[in-house]
C-alpha cells in the first residue's frame, strides 16, 4: 500500500512538472493605479490553489480540535459518573464488634 501511495505522488509530481514546462508563459495581472505584474502561469495557479486550500485546512483543523475537546470532556464526565455510581453501589462497611477481654478475677472467698 505504501508503494502505491509513493507511486501516486511521483506521478502527480511528474504531471505537475509537465504542466509547468508546457505553460511557462508570463501572464499580465492588472493591479491598482495602473500597475501591472508579470507572473508566470504555474506560479499564479499555485497561489490560487493555496488561497482556496489554506482557509479550508484551517477550518478543518479548528473543527477537529473543538470536537476532540468536546469528546475529552464527555469522556471525563462519563468516568466521573461511573466512579460516582460505584461509590453509591458499595454499602458502607459494617462495624465489627471488638471483643472486650474479661479479666481473670479469682472468686472471692465467702
Amino acid at each position: 500500500m505504501q508503494f502505491l501511495r509513493i507511486l501516486f505522488w511521483c506521478l502527480l509530481a511528474f504531471v505537475a512538472a509537465l504542466f509547468t514546462y508546457g505553460n511557462w508563459t508570463p501572464v499580465t495581472i492588472q493591479l491598482w493605479s495602473g500597475l501591472e505584474a508579470l507572473v508566470k502561469l504555474p506560479f499564479l495557479l499555485l497561489v490560487a490553489f493555496l488561497a482556496g486550500l489554506v482557509p479550508t485546512l484551517l477550518y478543518n483543523h479548528a473543527v477537529r480540535w473543538r470536537l476532540r475537546q468536546r469528546l475529552a470532556a464527555a469522556e471525563q464526565d462519563a468516568a466521573q459518573a461511573r466512579y460516582a455510581a460505584t461509590i453509591a453501589e458499595t454499602p458502607p462497611p459494617v462495624p465489627v464488634p471488638v471483643p472486650v477481654p474479661v479479666p481473670d478475677v479469682p472468686p472471692e472467698p465467702a
